[in-house]
């Protein structure tokens, strides 16, 4: 160790001193004295961001100060969705998933939980060690819906559950329902911080406070954040000798520290994160422990994505976080490897990630099975939130893409139309016969349910991002963004479309007054044309996969046409993805598309039914249904249903017996995110297709 990292490792301890620490020390009234000053300089600026509305306009990512984010987010307050696509899904997630999920929480001993350490409850500890990350997400997912509208009697529950948690959190700062009185010995010991989610826990009640703030003001969950981390973790652990060290087990905290940062502008919480990030060789486990827990070494030594998807994707989220704020090129050359891996040999067609129920884990490059598939609803969520964050730091429409993909698919599949039941797994092939329910009220690991509720409550925030340039618009929904400019000119900007039945979008430009900005259009990757108008003349040239940046003076008068080329889409697989071989996926705009059983034919099973497009005449017939699945686009193309043949019909056969006898069908696709809404039945996404 050199002169210069001995001096960084001692400002980190120095920085962390606690006032017990502080007291042991010659001239400690001075010290104390000086010390009591800064803490009551720190209420008074507690007062003062909660009496500021700056709170209320940071976005998802408050990067408003973070140098090496290209694109900054605006609030999700800014931008309403009107009705269209996403509002059915949104009104419903507000109107009864997160107030049944409430109350399923609090019936299964969650609140309890917090309850028992202040003497308000009796129940014994119930639910997994990370069960208080359920609380937090809740809230979080509360906070985003409150960020949107003001809902009193929501408000009122979550003030109470939020007062209930902070008055279970110990003098130290320490705050967790689980390692305390019978098993507080097991507290922070490094067996438990590999499994325990000690720091996952937190990590969540960061993010819960921080949404809860920038909706309310109020600061007092976040408080309680701040004080585990400010006052438990920064004087007893850390890089320093006289600290113990830190494992995270499940990547979350890093990201949630460096948010914090963004909030506090305290950068002991930044160094803590990439501490974190970086690993403590003082805590030893076997190889496969790391490959597992995606942590605990130099993420910087990442050469591929491996081991738990969701640890993994929120690995990522908090690298791409620490790089946002400083810089660091040699995390920037990581993230960019494993988005490689990502989008080359590890994400499903419906952006879902995690290929192996073992571990709920990531398989070898194009190990992509269908049936099998894990594809867990939580790593759906941490592939958009990573991508949301590539694409702040670059502008890049690839990231876009993948954002699109998994909400509209891997994610939007995860709760049910009626957003009661939820999917913890999402596959892309089922069969009811062996007996597994694929939608759940309720499961004893029910981090599925809220985080899906904090998407779909948080999703204003990602239709738009500004830059000193101008304004991106990532999303196509009817929405209006009343917002302004980064040099302060007020901007609206409203869509109108019926997207993503309909390729036509409107889009309204209109500044509080005339301005030259540019207006950035995200030109999908999946259409093969796009055309675009400003007040009816024609852009010249637009590129999928691309922003087409539109630069002009722009006045309250201007409107922008877009359409996309909406033609269904037959996709192959690589072949290296071995299970697709010979099949084939349908893909609609940005929806992946399945088959379910109830569609069929009568006595078509799928395992015998084959897309033909062997004739000239072999088309998609698209009818939208209003009635069907609250309203979906469906998909008919000719098809083939094979007969049974004694001649194939053992294990293994000649290649030369006859071909299977075929007779012609037609078969039916409805959008993957709304399967297993009716009945359980077979589906699946990849289809055969007819032979020649």
């Amino acid at each position: 160790m050199n002169a210069k990292q001995k001096y960084s490792r001692r400002k980190f301890v120095a920085s962390a001193m606690s006032a017990s620490a502080i007291s042991a020390l010659p001239g400690a009234r001075e010290l104390l004295s000086g010390f009591t000053r800064a803490i009551g300089a720190r209420e008074q600026n507690s007062v003062a961001l909660a009496s500021s509305p700056a709170w209320r306009d940071q976005g998802i990512l408050n990067l408003a100060k973070s140098l090496h984010a290209k694109l900054h987010s605006v609030p999700v307050h800014a931008v309403t969705i009107e009705s269209g696509f996403w509002s059915p899904r949104r009104d419903t997630n507000v109107s009864s998933s997160i107030p049944s999920m409430g109350k399923l929480l609090e019936a299964n001993g969650r609140m309890d939980n917090f309850r028992r350490l202040t003497g308000r409850s009796s129940a014994a500890q119930r639910g997994p060690v990370y069960s208080d990350s359920d609380i937090y997400k809740w809230i979080e997912a509360a906070g985003f819906a409150l960020q949107s509208s003001e809902r009193p009697e929501l408000r009122a529950v979550v003030d109470k559950d939020i007062h209930e948690i902070v008055a279970a959190q110990q003098a130290d700062g320490y705050l967790n329902t689980y390692y305390v009185l019978e098993h507080a010995a097991q507290r922070m010991e490094p067996k438990t911080q590999q499994h325990g989610h000690e720091l996952y826990n937190i990590g969540h009640l960061l993010q819960g406070a921080i949404a809860y703030y920038r909706a309310t003001g109020d600061r007092t969950l976040l408080d309680a954040g701040i004080r585990f981390v400010n006052e438990f973790l920064l004087p007893n652990f850390g890089p320093g000798l006289d600290q113990r060290p830190l494992f995270s087990g499940h990547p979350e905290m890093e990201l949630a520290l460096i948010e914090l940062y963004r909030i506090t502008g305290d950068k002991r919480q930044l160094e803590l994160a990439g501490y974190l990030l970086a690993g403590d060789a003082r805590i030893q486990f076997k190889p496969e422990n790391y490959v597992y827990h995606f942590c605990g070494i130099p993420f910087t030594s990442r050469t591929h994505l491996e081991g738990h998807a969701v640890r993994a994707m929120y690995a990522c989220c908090g690298a791409t976080d620490y790089y946002l704020e400083t810089g660091d090129q040699t995390y920037w050359k990581t993230l960019n490897v494993l988005w490689k891996d990502l989008v080359s040999a590890q994400m499903y067609v419906t952006g879902g990630v995690g290929a192996r129920s073992d571990g709920e884990a990531f398989g070898d490059p194009y190990e992509l099975p269908n049936a099998t598939a894990y594809g867990e609803s939580c790593a759906a969520i941490g592939n958009m939130m990573w991508n949301w964050r590539m694409l702040a730091a670059t502008g890049e429409a690839k990231y876009a893409d993948v954002i699109e993909r998994a909400l509209y698919n891997g994610i939007n599949s995860g709760m049910s139309l009626s957003g009661t039941l939820y999917c913890y797994r999402n596959p892309l092939a089922f069969d009811p016969s062996g007996g597994d329910k694929i939608r759940n009220e309720w499961y004893d690991t029910t981090c599925c349910p809220p985080n899906l509720e904090r998407t779909l409550a948080s999703l204003p925030g990602y239709f738009y991002s500004t830059s000193g340039e101008g304004v991106y618009v990532h999303l196509y929904d009817n929405s209006l963004l009343d917002w302004h400019l980064e040099n302060g000119t007020g901007l609206k900007v409203r869509q109108k479309t019926n997207y993503p039945w309909d390729g036509s979008v409107e889009v309204a430009v209109a500044p509080a007054e005339p301005s030259e900005f540019t207006l950035f259009l995200r030109i999908p990757g999946w259409t093969d044309t796009a055309k675009v108008a400003v007040n009816g003349k024609t852009v010249a040239s637009a590129t999928a996969g691309q922003y087409l940046p539109i630069r002009r003076r722009w006045s309250s008068a201007d409107t922008v046409t877009l359409h996309f080329n909406m033609a269904p889409q037959i996709l192959e697989a690589n072949a290296q993805v071995t299970e697709n071989n010979g099949r084939v996926a349908v893909q609609r705009g940005p929806l992946v598309y399945c088959m379910e059983q109830i569609d069929q034919p009568a006595g078509a099973a799928l395992k015998d039914v084959a897309l033909d497009t062997r004739s000239t005449n072999a088309k998609f017939e698209e009818k939208f249904e209003k009635d069907l699945l609250g309203g979906i686009l469906v998909l008919r193309h000719p098809g083939a249903v094979y007969e049974e043949s004694a001649d194939r019909s053992g294990l293994y056969f000649s290649h030369n017996a006859p071909p299977r006898k075929s007779h012609p069908a037609r078969l039916t696709f409805i959008p993957y995110y709304a399967w297993a809404n009716r009945v359980q039945t077979a589906m699946q996404v990849w289809t055969p297709m007819a032979r020649a």
